[in-house]
């Protein structure tokens, strides 16, 4: 399930992807507000999302966020991984940070982590497939 931290990061983001290419940095508070995020957690949020390089930051009475790389170039995944980690729903089938399960008697036999690997596939080829540019655009085309 996405937690509220995901849901924030991810409407942060597609705000972001909305401001034309060369445009000033966008002040926090105007992300909060147009986001509907509050305005501390969204602080944290973003500093993760700066730490990973997927926003620039810039100070004093100019400054804002701007995204770090085109928003074709940043997927749905990258953001959820920043904030979240590992799209895996059972450590064991996690590309990024493997552990095996401490109750599992058989890892090749194990039809929960058979499942939870298409789950894994799937969610990533979703989710890694999708820009924000495309998501805005689908926003934008369904409104």
């Amino acid at each position: 399930m996405l937690t509220q931290r995901s849901r924030y990061g991810l409407r942060a983001m597609l705000f972001l992807a909305t401001a034309p290419t060369g445009t000033s940095p966008t002040p926090m508070t105007r992300i909060a507000a147009e986001a509907n995020v509050p305005r501390k957690f969204l602080e944290l949020i973003l500093a993760d999302l700066r730490d990973a390089r997927l926003v620039d930051s810039f100070r004093g009475k100019l400054g804002g966020y701007v995204l770090g790389r085109p928003a074709h170039l940043i997927s749905l995944g990258d953001i959820i991984r920043v904030i979240e980690g590992p799209l895996a729903l059972v450590p064991c089938v996690s590309r990024t940070a493997y552990r095996r399960c401490t109750d599992c008697k058989s890892e090749a036999d194990c039809a929960i982590r058979h499942a939870m690997m298409r789950v894994r596939d799937e969610t990533a080829r979703i989710l890694d497939g999708t820009s924000l540019a495309d998501a805005t655009a689908e926003t934008l085309a369904a409104a």
